[in-house]
């Protein structure tokens, strides 16, 4: 599979000096961090037993749900976590219980028309199978990732990220999100021995290459195509500041995403382009290393931070620095910069131990022109945040 399909700029990290040297976060450092995030998981276990954390907090609690969302599972993959870090049965019990709520969600098609299926299947039942060899969730991950395929538009050769499939206003729409959802393809394939779901899974990620990430390696958050044509329509935005603009948690999705392709791809091009999309995010981060909402705004700016973006990228940096060899200059710096991130989240965004709020991280934006979510909890910032404590003390197994 080639990606390279244009010329990508690369810019030479700014602040070499500062992502040269190592933070001081060691184990001690980790483990107490996950002791937060522990206290914080248990605090809201029995009300999230039936039920599910919102996407985002109201006034920094977040409201029970049902299993409806794109981020239930989230909240799932917390205590998966939570599960292998202690091997408490009281996580996993929980997490079974909801696995088959993502099984009846799938047979009964409860809001399962979008591309989401890959966030809520993989951290859910692709974990659980995983983890447990529990048949029931692979079942439902595989019904999953058949639905997900539904989406796949031939011509324009993507998944398409929401909306009516006949409705050509919504046709031909990806966004840079989706790079998250192809590892459910990915892994469908490795199962079944099918190789649809990883043809149209390099298909999507080839696309996203080639249209969603500009030339100066920032990325659109959403990008149109002619669903019966194949052409390239126009690249917007629908959470960022600007069409022209990058949003924070779109790049971060970038920085993650296409490292997760190339573990199943193994294509080169996939990390010279997340090195590059990378090096563009390190250059925009404020002095405390957590960025604002939008890449477009630095310090001074009167905006907010997200710290789900931060969180999401550094677990993006953890993976791609173990695509990258032990010559690679820019290796040790991106190891660092995750440190700086996990550092800074743990002692200026996370939430007291004894509070009514229930999430884990503070200062995070869901949608500012929604706006839903604004310097509120997200539900995945959680997530991410663990994943990338976990990632720093364990040789962790991917649920991706």
């Amino acid at each position: 599979m080639t990606v390279a399909v244009k010329s990508v700029n690369k810019e030479e990290i700014n602040n070499k000096d500062y992502f040269q040297k190592k933070p001081p976060v060691d184990r001690e450092f980790v483990e107490k961090a996950i002791e937060h995030v522990l206290a914080k998981i248990d605090q809201s276990l029995d009300l999230f037993t039936d039920q599910y954390p919102d996407s985002s907090s109201v006034n920094n609690v977040y409201p029970p749900i049902d299993n409806i969302e794109w981020t239930n599972s989230f909240w799932t993959g917390m205590l998966w976590l939570a599960y292998e870090w202690t091997g408490d049965e009281k996580y996993r019990r929980v997490a079974e219980k909801q696995v088959l709520s993502y099984k009846e969600r799938m047979e009964k098609k409860i809001e399962v028309d979008h591309h989401d299926l890959g966030f809520l299947y993989s951290l859910s039942c692709v974990s659980a199978y995983k983890l447990t060899g529990n048949e029931a969730a692979k079942e439902a991950a595989l019904m999953a990732a058949d639905h997900l395929i539904t989406r796949y538009l031939d011509k324009a050769g993507i998944i398409q990220a929401w909306g009516d499939l006949n409705d050509p206003k919504q046709r031909g729409r990806m966004i840079i999100d989706c790079n998250m959802n192809l590892p459910l393809l990915y892994w469908a394939s490795e199962v079944t021995g099918d190789s649809k779901y990883r043809d149209m899974a390099e298909s999507h990620v080839k696309q996203a290459a080639k249209y969603i990430v500009r030339e100066d390696a920032s990325t659109f958050h959403t990008f149109y195509m002619d669903s019966e044509t194949g052409e390239p329509v126009k690249g917007t935005t629908f959470q960022g500041y600007a069409d022209d603009s990058c949003w924070a948690r779109g790049q971060a999705w970038g920085i993650y995403g296409f490292p997760l392709s190339y573990r199943y791809t193994n294509n080169e091009e996939l990390i010279e382009l997340a090195k590059k999309v990378t090096n563009y995010y390190l250059n925009r981060l404020p002095a405390d290393d957590i960025c604002y909402w939008d890449l477009v705004f630095t310090d001074g700016d009167d905006q907010e931070r997200d710290s789900s973006a931060a969180a999401i990228a550094a677990c993006g940096l953890l993976e791609l620095v173990k695509s990258l060899p032990l010559t690679d200059p820019e290796k040790e710096m991106y190891e660092n910069a995750a440190l700086f991130t996990v550092k800074s989240l743990y002692e200026n965004y996370r939430t007291e131990m004894n509070s009514e709020a229930n999430g884990i991280l503070l200062h995070a934006v869901y949608n500012k022109n929604g706006p839903r979510g604004v310097d509120e909890s997200c539900i995945w910032g959680d997530y991410y945040y663990f994943e990338a404590l976990i990632r720093l003390v364990k040789n962790w197994e991917l649920y991706w």
